[in-house]
């Protein structure tokens, strides 16, 4: 019988809410119906398996990061912007690591045009567009600005600083202010 009040939406944040506990890669149908204290099988009803599961943790991550890049973005350009959205992917990560990590999940094509990934390419490119960058290099640079701040991110959280001076967060401003002198001398080619 399934338990009132389950559904595909509770169950993502839920699952969400364990990941963030125990880790992306621990979560699973079975770890979840134990969580709500029902049987594997009652959860069926709302999600097909534990890949639809982590997609849908997947999805959720990559709302709210998305939402609160938006936020962040709102009345600012250039550095401040790339500034803003590098730091509220740090801080979610932080706050969010299982999130974060489901945010990195590999969606198949048709699910990942529909999810709030593309509002992430959106927003990069609209602070790209303050540096004059044209294709195809505004796409070349949208990768690299992924690339440093997923990269950065993960050695972060991995504990890839904690043994060393300078701080990370001096760190992070050096590679804020790297990345603004480099996207407004964007190499010709």
């Amino acid at each position: 019988m399934v338990r009132a009040g389950l559904t595909p939406e509770r169950l993502a944040r839920a699952g969400a809410e364990l990941a963030d506990e125990v880790g992306f890669d621990h979560v699973t149908v079975s770890a979840l119906a134990r969580r709500f204290d029902v049987k594997v099988a009652s959860l069926y009803s709302h999600v097909r398996n534990s890949q639809d599961l982590r997609t849908r943790i997947a999805l959720l991550a990559l709302e709210e990061l998305a939402d609160r890049g938006a936020a962040a973005l709102a009345g600012r350009a250039g550095k401040d912007a790339l500034a803003a959205l590098g730091d509220v992917y740090r801080d979610y990560a932080r706050e969010h690591p299982g999130r974060w990590a489901a945010a990195q999940l590999r969606l198949d094509p048709a699910t990942a045009a529909a999810s709030a990934g593309v509002r992430h390419a959106q927003m990069t490119r609209a602070i790209l567009r303050g540096y004059d960058l044209t294709e195809p290099d505004q796409t070349h640079a949208v990768r690299l600005l992924g690339s440093v701040f997923n990269g950065y991110v993960g050695l972060e959280l991995g504990g890839g600083f904690d043994h060393s001076a300078p701080d990370s967060q001096e760190t992070w401003g050096r590679i804020v202010d790297a990345l603004d002198a480099l996207l407004r001398n964007w190499p010709a080619r």
